[in-house]
C-alpha cells in the first residue's frame, strides 16, 4: 500500500476450528434526515469432470509434492496473519485489514499469480474488525493466492492513541467529498481509496455486505472503467429500506429521535472509565446474542464505543432510510453478467418479496436465496460456511482470468 505500514502484521489465530486469536487493530466521527451536520471531529461451481481444474486447485496441487493427498482443510488449519494499518482517504482515517500482499500492489506484478484483488465493503456499523474471520476464511478458501482486503467505513473506526496513521499522498477524494459520512459520501470514500491505493489495471472482486452492496452498484455506475470481474452483493439492502421490517423500527429511532439519544449514550461513554468498557461491550453483544467469548468481537466491539464513531454510525443509517428507496435497475442491467446476489430467506431487512421482484425483473440473472438458514450478519455466527460458498461460486471466474 501506498505510503507503507502503520501496523505490524498480526497473527490472528486459525481460520476455522479453534479459538480465535485477537486482532490487535483498533480504531477513529454522520448527519439527520433534515441534513444537518453533527459537530463531530473527522478522524456454484460445475462437478469436477465438467470442465478443467480451476487455478486454484491447480495452485494448491503444485504445492504438494506429487505422492501427497489434496487436504482443501489443511491452511485453514494454519495460522493466517492479518495485516492492520491505518490510512487517512478523503481526509478521515481508515482501518484497512489485509490477507496477502500488504505492501504496494504493484510490487508483486511477478509473483505468477493473476493480478486481482478482492475487496469486501462492510455493512453499517462499517467496522472491519467484525470480517476478519470471514476475511481469513475466504483467504484460506481461495488456497492464499489471491489478497482479501477489508475498508471500514470513513469515520465508524478511530485509531488509538499512539498508533501510526500513514498519510495518503496526493488524496485525490480528500476535497472532493462535502459530505464524506454520508451514504454520498461513503461511496466517494472507497472509490478515492481505489484510486490511491490499487494499481488501475487490477482486476477486482467486490464483496458487498448489506449497505456494502448499496455502494457497490454505486461504484459501478460511477467508474465503469474499473476492471471489476464479479461483485457479489450478500444479504443486499439496495431498495425499500424504510418499508422494511427492521426499517419501520429504525425510521423514527435513526431520523426523528437520533439527536435525543445522543445525550445518554455520550453521557455513558463519558463517564464509564476505560476499564469498564470491555464489560459494556459484553453485555452489549449478550444482548445481541452473539458469543463474547469470541476474541473478535469484543475487540472490535470496543473500537465502535466512541462517540464521533456512533454518531457516525447512526448519521449513515438515516441517509439510508431516507435514501435508499428504489433499485438501481439500469446500473444492474448494465452489469448483470457481473453480479451475483444472496438474499437470506428470513431477513428483516430485505424481505423474500425483494428477493422475487427482482428475480422477476432479471430471470437470466444469479440471485440466490439463502437456503441454510444464516442471518443478516452473517459475519458473526457463519463466517466459515459463506466464505466456502464464496470461494465455490468464484471458481469459474477465477479459471477464466
Amino acid at each position: 500500500m501506498n505510503g507503507g505500514r502503520a501496523l505490524a502484521s498480526v497473527p490472528v489465530g486459525p481460520a476455522h476450528r479453534g479459538p480465535q486469536g485477537r486482532a490487535r487493530t483498533h480504531a477513529p466521527g454522520r448527519r439527520s434526515c433534515a441534513c444537518a451536520r453533527p459537530p463531530l471531529r473527522r478522524q456454484a461451481a460445475a462437478p469436477a469432470h465438467a470442465r478443467p481444474p480451476s487455478p486454484v486447485a491447480m495452485a494448491a496441487v503444485a504445492s504438494r509434492g506429487p505422492s501427497q493427498e489434496m487436504d482443501v482443510d489443511i491452511t485453514q488449519k494454519e495460522e493466517i496473519p492479518v495485516h492492520g494499518e491505518f490510512i487517512t482517504c478523503c481526509g478521515v482515517v481508515t482501518q484497512v485489514l489485509k490477507c496477502g500482499p500488504w505492501t504496494e500492489l504493484s510490487s508483486n506484478e511477478n509473483n505468477g499469480n493473476p493480478q486481482l484483488l478482492i475487496l469486501i465493503i462492510t455493512g453499517n456499523p462499517g467496522i472491519a474488525g467484525f470480517y476478519i474471520p470471514f476475511l481469513k476464511a475466504l483467504y484460506a478458501g481461495l488456497h492464499k493466492r489471491y489478497p482479501v482486503w477489508v475498508i471500514s467505513h470513513a469515520g465508524h473506526i478511530m485509531a488509538p492513541g499512539g498508533t501510526k496513521v500513514t498519510g495518503t499522498l496526493n488524496d485525490s477524494g480528500a476535497k472532493e467529498v462535502d459530505d464524506v459520512f454520508g451514504l454520498n459520501g461513503q461511496v466517494e470514500h472507497k472509490l478515492a481509496f481505489l484510486r490511491n491505493h490499487v494499481p488501475k489495471d487490477r482486476k477486482l472482486i467486490l464483496i458487498g455486505h448489506s449497505i456494502g452492496c448499496y455502494v457497490i452498484l454505486e461504484m459501478m455506475k460511477r467508474a465503469p472503467h474499473l476492471q471489476i470481474v464479479r461483485s457479489l452483493l450478500l444479504f443486499p439492502t439496495i431498495e425499500r429500506m424504510a418499508e422494511s421490517p427492521n426499517g419501520k423500527i429504525a425510521v423514527p429511532l435513526l431520523c426523528w429521535l437520533r439527536y435525543a439519544l445522543y445525550m445518554p449514550a455520550y453521557i455513558v461513554l463519558k463517564l464509564l472509565p476505560e476499564s469498564l468498557r470491555p464489560r459494556l461491550a459484553r453485555l452489549l453483544l449478550r444482548g445481541l446474542n452473539i458469543n463474547v467469548n469470541n476474541e473478535i468481537t469484543v475487540p472490535a466491539s470496543l473500537t465502535f464505543l466512541q462517540m464521533p464513531c456512533l454518531a457516525n454510525a447512526a448519521y449513515l443509517g438515516s441517509q439510508e432510510m431516507r435514501d435508499v428507496v428504489k433499485r438501481d435497475s439500469v446500473t444492474i442491467k448494465e452489469n448483470i453478467k457481473k453480479l451475483t446476489f444472496y438474499y437470506g430467506a428470513k431477513d428483516p431487512w430485505c424481505p423474500v418479496e425483494y428477493f422475487e421482484d427482482i428475480k422477476k425483473d432479471f430471470p437470466e440473472g444469479d440471485i440466490r436465496l439463502c437456503e441454510k438458514g444464516f442471518p443478516h450478519a452473517f459475519i458473526l455466527h457463519h463466517s466459515q460456511e459463506m466464505a466456502d460458498m464464496v470461494s465455490e461460486w468464484l471458481q469459474d471466474d477465477l479459471f477464466r482470468l
